[in-house]
């Protein structure tokens, strides 16, 4: 059969809307790039060399249930026990191990604005496609890196993968502006990014079931690598960057996305992009902040939080990896929750998209801020310090509806560059918190973690502050020029070689700064 005559036998049998085959396909895409970012963070509990001592400080440390130390060589409860298991473990410290878990994060950082400007030119598929893929062989290859490089090897290596990962959000903001009408973005904000949190679910626990019982820790690396390398053969076949490249979609479903799609990329091609004023864009500089103060708590709680329970709360391995799965599952389901809502209310038109992007970045900063620091002043106390963990994790899930997509409300043309703005800036969290958690907690005391909690905390509230009071969730005049025209105070020159005459008036009402078009 002609590739022509599988396109219409795929026409007829693929009942499901395509724009949903992208989005569950993106969910395992975000899935299987956070189990790959995020298992170190569980590996790492078992590559490095523990010496635990016996000894318990009340009030500073908590004791260990698990522990059993033989009392022959007891002296003044100081007895030290080290488990090794059958592979080579390494004596790094708590800053060198902060150092580790931020590694990705430098290269993360660093392909984010060429991978959303890579989007732009050659389509979503296959940015989104070969950065996972290289993300996917580098994580096959991490045990053979720490074997032949140590830290130094683990930290290239991880760094590699952030450099494949980087163009991933960027990407898939600019898909969901080709493929997702606006009254359905939040939908597919939180299927996909959303997707995250299964990432963040499954991670940590499977992890915690390949390490458990002293098993060897090059395996969650190798499964979850080779996973990444399944799904990009999945996502070659079935996914394509605009609805009018895709060969198989129907013809009611591809009239139904060019009617009511906003982004005028999906029909014509785009200028290059307006760095002028998109660099001196308020709303967009609003948005980068509050995306920072939200990733500076996010990534404390995926990149830390089982060296919390595994060091602090004294969790065995397995333990730790279900405790740390936990708020990740609270976190996904309330994604649907309040994207639901948010896009229930949009429609209804009970607020506008701006206010809900206000309300759903506070539930998903304040709040958890506030459980956070609730969870630190537990103490000890196991039950209810996963149970507030898990409550700050769940309000976090409004960032799906909020931040991580605003980037197309207020720029649906340049969503990957001004996504791959918002996001790689606010990815500098990732490259500081840990590092500084491993700074701020050397004995991993209850009161040190203390001390790294309220700094989560004054982000969160401060970042999100600003974001509520000049924050938007309009689309900007320099997203479409030839629609909206320039604004009066504008001085720095057209953003177009060609001609701006002809161009409509444009008058900015008392109560919005966005440009409103008149005839």
């Amino acid at each position: 059969m002609t590739l022509t005559g599988w396109r219409r036998v795929l026409n007829k049998v693929m009942i499901i809307p395509q724009r949903y085959v992208l989005g569950i396909m993106g969910l395992f895409a975000l899935g299987n790039s956070f189990t790959m970012r995020v298992c170190l963070s569980m590996t790492i509990t078992q590559m490095v060399l523990h010496a635990e001592t016996s000894e318990h400080i009340i009030g500073e440390t908590c004791p260990d249930p698990n522990s059993v130390i033989s009392n022959s060589t007891d002296d003044e409860n100081n007895t030290v026990s080290v488990i090794f298991t059958g592979r080579d473990r390494y004596d790094w410290d708590e800053a060198t191990q902060g150092f580790l878990l931020s590694a990705f994060y430098y290269g993360y950082v660093a392909t984010h604005l060429p991978g959303g400007l890579l989007a732009e030119k050659f389509g979503g598929k296959w940015t989104v496609g070969l950065g996972l893929l290289l993300t996917s062989v580098a994580t096959v290859l991490t045990p053979w890196a720490v074997s032949v490089g140590g830290a130094v090897g683990l930290f290239i290596i991880r760094v590699i993968e952030g450099f494949g990962e980087g163009p991933v959000t960027p990407a898939f903001v600019l898909l969901l502006a080709r493929w997702a009408p606006p009254a359905e973005r939040s939908r597919f904000g939180a299927m996909i990014f959303g997707g995250a949190q299964v990432g963040n679910i499954f991670g940590p626990y499977i992890s915690g079931l390949l390490l458990a019982n002293g098993g060897d820790w090059a395996n969650v690396f190798y499964v979850f690598g080779g996973l990444g390398i399944v799904w990009f053969i999945f996502w070659v076949l079935l996914c394509y960057s605009t609805p009018n490249s895709h060969p198989f979609i129907s013809e009611e479903e591809k009239n139904f996305l060019n009617k009511n799609i906003t982004a005028s990329g999906l029909h014509k091609k785009l200028d290059p992009v307006p760095f002028k004023a998109l660099l001196r864009s308020a709303p967009l500089w609003v948005l980068i902040l509050a995306a920072v103060g939200h990733d500076w708590g996010y990534f404390t709680m995926i990149t830390d939080l089982p060296k919390y329970f595994s060091d602090v709360l004294k969790f065995n391995i397995k333990e730790t990896g279900l405790m740390s799965a936990l708020p990740y599952i609270a976190m996904y389901i309330c994604s649907f929750i309040f994207a639901g809502l948010c896009d229930l209310c949009v429609k209804k038109k009970w607020h506008s998209i701006g206010t809900g992007r206000k309300i759903y970045t506070t539930v998903s900063s304040t709040i958890p801020a506030i459980f956070i620091i609730l969870a630190s002043y537990s103490g000890c106390n196991r039950l209810w310090a996963v149970g507030l963990f898990i409550a700050s994790m769940a309000f976090m899930g409004g960032f799906y509806s909020s931040v991580k997509i605003n980037a197309m409300d207020i720029a649906p043309n340049y969503a990957g560059t001004c996504s791959a703005f918002v996001n790689g800036i606010a990815a500098i969290s990732g490259i500081i918190t840990p590092y500084l958690i491993g700074l701020l907690t050397p004995d991993q005391t209850v009161g040190q973690w203390r001390i790294a909690f309220w700094t989560v905390f004054a982000v969160l509230v401060g970042t999100n502050l600003v974001y509520v009071i000049w924050g938007s969730g309009e689309p900007q005049w320099w997203d479409d020029v030839d629609k909206y025209g320039y604004p009066p105070n504008w001085k720095h020159g057209p953003l177009k070689k060609r001609a701006v005459d002809g161009e409509k008036k444009v008058v900015y009402p008392k109560h919005d700064h966005s440009p409103v078009a008149n005839d």
